[in-house]
């Protein structure tokens, strides 16, 4: 249900998107940005949360960095055997996220582990449990991982010119393992957990030997390592009004898939996009998921897009339910 906010509560929602200040009190710099004060924002920041609009707030772990990998895994799943099914997929520590959408490969996954061969390995041993083949799309690049509502976002259907956001570049997913010192360690344990809303949110970081200001410096310094994104909320986008949820599926020859890749990345109602592994049966390389107030606004922006950039493969699959949506908790012992 979407939820009615006030100017000053959708500025602030989109402000809290943006990397959090790395201070000690750091809602004093959102509130100066905001020509407002420093209760004031977490007071509406507090409000926001109870509504359910805050979804999360705390720190999003690149899995890469810690040597791990990752893959889109789909099946077609009878509707009968759909509660089994969801029930001990969302059961396995390496699911983050399971959808059902509106297609014959109705169940969508994402499954992290130490390799993809145990990625694989995993699959079988759910083919044999569950009666159903599980296929694995690892990505091979990205071209866009930003997650952003745009609590303005038009209600009226857009044109393409309007929805363009800044261009991202593309890179591989090859980054070199970190290895993190225990002080890291202990930074990144407590950074999976909520921050609380209050006028230090970073003093639970620290501990008798090692300050805040320190401990600010150390996750400071794992983002710059990429072991951790910048801190920011994560919102409901259901409670803004953004109902519409596709995932955008291409088939792109091989030489023209790194431009395609950028310019669909540039969409403003383009959150994530990736080029991924095929397998039979299944041609689509290029995936992005959209988000938008309506499925005429999707429409209207794919129907130009696959028109200007001459793509004749492409499906749209809507989200139908949303089955899990959480990060990983990493195991630092």
């Amino acid at each position: 249900m979407t939820i009615a906010l006030n100017k000053f509560q959708k500025e602030l929602c989109n402000i809290i998107q943006e990397p959090l200040p790395l201070r000690p009190a750091p809602f004093a710099v959102i509130a100066e940005r905001l020509g407002s004060d420093e209760a004031t924002v977490i007071e509406q920041l507090q409000e926001l949360k109870s509504l359910g609009i805050i979804r999360r707030f705390s720190g999003t772990i690149n899995y890469r960095a810690l040597g791990k990998v990752a893959a889109l895994v789909t099946a077609s799943v009878p509707n009968n055997d759909l509660t089994t099914a969801t029930a001990v997929i969302n059961a396995l520590p390496g699911v983050s996220h399971n959808y059902l959408r509106d297609h014959k490969y109705n169940l969508w996954f994402t499954l992290q582990d130490d390799s993809i061969e145990q990625i694989e390995k995993l699959l079988a041993n759910l083919s044999c449990r569950l009666g159903c083949k599980f296929h694995s799309m690892p990505a091979t690049k990205v071209f866009k991982l930003r997650v952003r509502f745009d609590a303005d976002f038009p209600k009226e259907a857009l044109a393409l010119a309007d929805v363009e956001g800044d261009a991202c570049n593309a890179g591989t997913f090859d980054p070199e393992p970190v290895n993190l010192t225990n002080l890291e360690k202990d930074i990144l344990t407590k950074l999976q957990t909520d921050l609380v809303i209050s006028p230090r949110p970073f003093d639970f970081l620290a501990t008798d030997t090692i300050t805040v200001e320190a401990a600010i410096e150390t996750t400071q310094s794992l983002i710059d390592k990429g072991v951790i994104r910048p801190l920011s909320v994560v919102l409901n986008h259901h409670k803004l009004g953004f109902d519409t949820n596709v995932m955008f599926c291409a088939h792109i020859p091989p030489d023209r898939v790194d431009h395609v890749g950028k310019r669909l990345a540039q969409l403003k109602i383009v959150s994530h996009c990736y080029e991924r592994k095929t397998f039979e049966g299944w041609p689509y390389n290029l995936f992005a998921m959209m988000h938008a107030r309506t499925g005429e606004q999707i429409r209207l922006v794919t129907d130009q897009f696959t028109a200007a950039e001459q793509i004749n493969e492409f499906e749209l699959l809507g989200t139908t339910a949303e089955l899990k949506k959480e990060p990983v908790k990493q195991n630092f012992a």
